[in-house]
């Protein structure tokens, strides 16, 4: 293995000219937009970011490779190209800023601009958090929440994008600094004197931003005598240490190693699902494959399936899942993935189609029906370790089982199958039991309260949309009753689901001053009933208890169980 510095234009030119290019064990880029803020961050300070690991393949290697997410001019095919192991995601994000672009990240349809603090502290001021689960980072800052918002902005040299933020004098888009002069960047900034010593400061820093084109990256080379299997296993080693790709990424990497161009029928088919109104993330599919080949879901026997294996299974996870995609749309009324509790349902659902050959009498249909929406609205594979609790279930079907048995795991898993208010407690909007509420409200009928339209999590129009509204909104109960918890209000008894033009109307409004705006029939097809359980403030907890129990009863009876 040698060794090599690249300044990061050097790397990024390579890029561009097509000379560096992605292999198909490659994940897609998937960075948030504070990643990539934190990345300049460091990169301006100096700071390490790592090693580049790439592969110099033997000119006639059969390799597949996949393009990155910015624009390459790939015009000789011929020449022998560097393949990029390790540093994807930095890589990406440096070549579109240092060409002057704004960023495309994970989660969000628009690229993001990076804003730089031409007034930051020069000593380091925050330190940066870590958190043992995923979270939520389209929030630009969530540290030291004890501090005012633009106080904690103003301590950092960048950060994502805001139109507040811009508006300040003092702050400058990383892709202007590479695009503009610095007399029209600080002049921008309110300094037009030479004398002003803000004008060394501020042209000294944009230096120091433009720099960091000039960033060493140290990359490891692996020779071309190593077979790409082989650099393969280095690739999943080296992710697997990092903890920086998910199981079925690192599977991917292994399956595109034994099963070449496999890639493009994987996202070919993931495409297709997607239209059909299930945009599923690729490693469900993939779970699909492992199930279908193996009998089991766990991506640990991936190194030991050959070529031929992964084609049939393949096949038949074609066939089953999209018998599974069917049987949800057209059997439960489930036409979006926002409605289940867990994707790992359908592999399930597939599974068993698959164990059937496809010939399934209507009553194991109607059983399996009933199977499902409890397992959905229980959270099922929710609940512990998703993976275990699959493999159990894909152990009953194997062995012939069928929803009998399947219902036995269930009860000894959640105690009892039918609904209890216990079950509404304290539960999120994520829950199952939450999205069991859509659906049993849309079995009924329910839409929008002004609009008319039924409620839907596929509707076009953006004022359509429908969100979940607190049916004694927030903000008129907490000036009725000073001091009332957040969890009391957010309680999933106090939800209902409207559009956002419909809730922005209501507002803050009491229910007694609201409700006559709308037909009561749009109000009863969501279990609200202000004539007869209350319409202010006083009333609010027992309406609460009351509508909970009339949801239980309603989920009780959409599922075929009794009290």
């Amino acid at each position: 293995m040698s060794r090599r510095d690249y300044k990061v234009s050097e790397l990024v030119g390579m890029i561009e000219r097509g000379d560096l290019q992605l292999p198909e064990m490659q994940r897609k880029y998937v960075w948030t937009q504070t990643k990539v803020r934190d990345l300049l961050d460091s990169l301006y300070r100096d700071y390490p970011s790592g090693l580049i690991l790439t592969w110099q393949p033997p000119h006639d290697a059969d390799v597949e490779t996949r393009a990155f997410a910015v624009d390459t001019d790939r015009e000789d095919d011929s020449k022998p190209k560097l393949l990029l192991l390790d540093g994807q995601q930095r890589l990406t994000s440096l070549s579109s800023i240092l060409r002057g672009e704004p960023v495309t990240v994970k989660d969000r349809k628009t690229p993001v601009e990076i804003l730089f603090n031409l007034d930051h502290p020069e000593a380091l001021t925050f330190i940066t958090e870590v958190h043992d689960e995923e979270r939520d980072e389209d929030a630009e800052d969530q540290d030291s929440a004890d501090l005012d918002p633009m106080v904690k902005v103003n301590q950092r040299a960048f950060v994502v994008h805001s139109n507040p933020v811009a508006a300040l004098p003092n702050w400058v888009k990383v892709t202007d600094v590479f695009k503009m002069s610095d007399v029209d960047l600080i002049e921008a900034a309110g300094v037009t004197e030479l004398r002003d010593p803000r004008y060394k400061k501020y042209s000294e820093r944009l230096q120091r931003v433009r720099a960091i084109k000039d960033y060493i990256y140290r990359a490891e080379e692996l020779e071309p005598a190593k077979s790409y299997e082989e650099v393969t296993e280095i690739f999943v080693r080296v992710n697997s240490l990092g903890a920086k790709l998910r199981g079925s990424d690192l599977a991917l990497a292994q399956i595109t190693a034994k099963w070449r161009g496999s890639l493009r029928q994987f996202e070919k088919y993931q495409a297709e699902v997607a239209r059909r109104g299930f945009a599923l993330d690729l490693g469900v599919h993939l779970r699909s494959l492992i199930a279908m080949t193996t009998g089991q879901s766990k991506f640990l026997t991936v190194g030991s399936l050959h070529q031929k294996a992964l084609e049939s299974g393949w096949e038949r996870s074609r066939r089953a899942f999209d018998f599974a995609v069917d049987f949800v749309t057209k059997s439960l009324h489930i036409d979006s993935p926002t409605l289940l509790s867990s994707p790992l349902l359908l592999i399930t659902t597939a599974f068993w189609a698959n164990q059937r050959g496809f010939e399934i009498d209507p009553a194991e249909a109607a059983e399996f029906r009933r199977w499902f929406l409890i397992a959905n609205f229980k959270g099922r594979y929710s609940r512990g370790s998703s993976e275990s609790i699959l493999d159990q279930d894909l152990a009953v079907l194997r062995n012939s089982g069928g929803a009998a048995e399947l219902f036995q795991r269930l009860t000894q898993q959640m105690g009892r199958l039918d609904f209890t208010a216990a079950d509404l407690d304290g539960r999120t909007t994520q829950s199952g039991v939450f999205k069991a509420m859509f659906l049993v409200f849309k079995s009924r009928g329910a839409a929008d309260w002004a609009t008319s339209l039924p409620i839907s999590p596929k509707l076009a129009n953006k004022a359509d949309k429908i969100e979940f509204h607190h049916v004694f909104p927030k903000k008129y109960l907490e000036r009725a009753q000073h001091g009332i918890l957040d969890t009391a209000i957010n309680d999933i008894a106090n939800l209902a689901f409207i559009s956002s033009t419909t809730n922005k109307k209501i507002t803050d409004k009491a229910p007694v001053d609201y409700r006559s705006n709308y037909p009561a029939s749009a109000l009863e097809a969501q279990l609200v009933r202000f004539a007869e359980w209350g319409d202010t403030a006083d009333s609010f907890e027992s309406f609460k208890e009351k509508r909970r129990e009339a949801i239980v009863s309603l989920l009780n009876d959409y599922v075929g169980e009794k009290n």
